[in-house]
């Protein structure tokens, strides 16, 4: 059966179980239309707007008779 040779003190069993360490920041853009900041390849929530296209507008529904 293993064993440890030695113990593993309080401070590092905590530094080996954050998980702070693992984390990266996510890379941030900024809009070209309205200049806030946003993920890339992800629509921009402050003018709903995505690649040039503009998905604020919302499509009319067709009236039925």
């Amino acid at each position: 059966m293993a064993v440890p040779k030695s113990k593993v003190s309080k401070q590092r069993r905590n530094k080996r179980r954050s998980s702070v360490w693992k984390l990266e920041t996510p890379g941030v853009t900024t809009c070209p239309k309205c200049g806030a900041y946003r993920l890339p390849h992800r629509m921009c929530k402050s003018c709903l707007t995505y690649n040039g296209h503009d998905f604020n507008k919302a499509e009319a529904p067709a009236a039925s008779n």
